[in-house]
């Protein structure tokens, strides 16, 4: 697929000067702080002076979901209460006397690398001291839990933290005869390299592990190739795919993208055009993830979907509003089998599910929706299904997590094309309606 391609490799990282700032990773949903949760969190912000006694309060009068899951909020990189941070520690020792509480290593790095980033240096270094003397000399488990460490790091984008496991990785390494712990070592170290904006650095453990006997997995080269994008270092990203293809690797759908969020947060349209027509040419089917990365970094769709009272209602309205490279990376979407992955159907249902996406997808995949809801409600070839369905997500939880940005698109949708689709009373996630009416308003 890129053997046409001419790239050069970069010079070594320390010849150059300082990598762009990346551009942050998107992130990822994360599982909401419970009621409870947040009742505990307003008390202790109301009166931090009783921290103490509102965590034994809270650990008492609470089931282990409950409290792991609080302090797993504190514990995230992207926590919402940040400021609060501070109370992991204390959270966390009270939980370990629990009866319920078991040990693991994420967990403990997870909190290590939260009071290195805070600066509390000692307490994480007697919490790294007292979890190696438990592990003893299992040499496994050792490994595990300092790949945990380094990747809890990389995620708080703790340069320092990475590079002091590092070094305690490469230790391993160097003196022990375990492939697997070899392995998983390099993984890691690559992996967190990548993450904290040092790809060229973790291309060079990729060489020491051919050095070693060791051979890189795809998710080494993966890891290198969508690092380097990350910091628009696209000729590096092009060169390492070359040479992963090279080594015997397929690039496939997940691979790819990376490649167009990279080029998406540089906004290079034109390049994720061909990468699309590239996807294309060698197979390579869309995904959801592939319409989220391509339509987030289309600024007119984008633009578009901030008032909802006027957006396009067909595809041809929408293809009016768009110009240029935006234009041909719509009309490469709407190509693809994306809207028949999305969609089921049978004689009972006909279900278009828009879990995963993203608002610009979910507004494009509706308007291909209505297009192909015309045609297999009329065709010959398709069974009538007795219910049409379309699901939102958020489902039963939105009266706690609030109104998802595609629920209220689709809902406005459905207003101003005056469907006849209603939210279904046993799930407001959803929007029904019998399929003999859909096909009457269609028509």
């Amino acid at each position: 697929m890129l053997g046409h391609l001419q790239v050069s490799r970069t010079q070594s990282w320390n010849h150059r000067p300082p990598f762009p700032t990346p551009p942050p990773p998107p992130l990822l949903a994360q599982c909401s702080l419970s009621k409870q949760g947040q009742q505990f969190l307003s008390s202790v912000a109301r009166d931090p002076t009783a921290s103490n006694r509102l965590i034994c309060k809270f650990i008492a009068s609470s089931p282990k979901s409950i409290a792991l899951n609080a302090l797993s909020h504190l514990l995230s990189p992207t926590a919402t209460h940040p400021h609060l941070s501070s109370l992991a520690l204390p959270l966390y020792s009270r939980i370990t006397e629990e009866s319920w509480f078991s040990w693991n290593p994420k967990l403990i790095a997870e909190v290590i690398a939260l009071l290195h980033k805070q600066g509390q240096l000692k307490e994480a270094e007697t919490l790294v001291s007292e979890t190696l003397i438990k592990l003893g000399s299992r040499e496994r488990d050792i490994v595990s839990f300092y790949c945990n460490l380094i990747d809890s790091h990389s995620k708080h984008s703790s340069n320092q933290g990475v590079f002091d496991v590092i070094s305690r990785l490469s230790q391993i390494v160097s003196e022990s005869s375990s492939v697997y712990a070899k392995e998983r070592a390099y993984e890691s170290m690559i992996s967190s390299l990548c993450t904290v904006g040092r790809p060229l650095e973790a291309e060079n453990l990729i060489e020491e592990m051919k050095v070693k006997g060791l051979k890189p997995s795809v998710f080494e080269f993966k890891s290198v190739a969508y690092g380097c994008g990350r910091v628009g270092l696209f000729e590096d990203m092009l060169r390492i795919l070359l040479q992963m293809e090279n080594e015997g690797f397929e690039l496939d759908t997940v691979l790819s993208n990376m490649v167009l969020s990279s080029y998406g947060a540089y906004n290079k349209q034109s390049e994720m055009v061909s990468w699309l027509q590239r996807m294309k040419d060698s197979s390579i089917p869309f995904s959801i993830r592939t319409y989220n990365s391509v339509l987030n970094s289309c600024p007119m769709i984008m633009s578009i979907l901030k008032d909802l009272k006027t957006f396009p209602l067909t595809i041809d309205e929408l293809m009016e509003n768009l110009k240029g490279d935006e234009a041909l990376l719509v009309k490469e979407l709407i190509g693809s089998t994306v809207l028949a992955q999305a969609m089921e159907w049978d004689s009972s249902e006909g279900k278009l599910d828009l879990h995963g996406m993203h608002l610009g997808s979910a507004f494009l995949i509706m308007l291909q929706w209505r297009e192909e809801m015309k045609y297999r409600l009329n065709a010959g070839e398709y069974v009538m299904p007795v219910e049409i369905t379309v699901v939102c997500g958020s489902g039963k939880h939105s009266a706690v997590r609030g109104e998802s940005p595609v629920k209220r698109m689709v809902r406005e949708m459905m207003t101003r094309m005056r469907s006849p689709m209603r939210i279904d009373r046993k799930n407001i996630g959803c929007s029904v309606a019998k399929a003999k009416v859909v096909k009457n308003w269609l028509c």
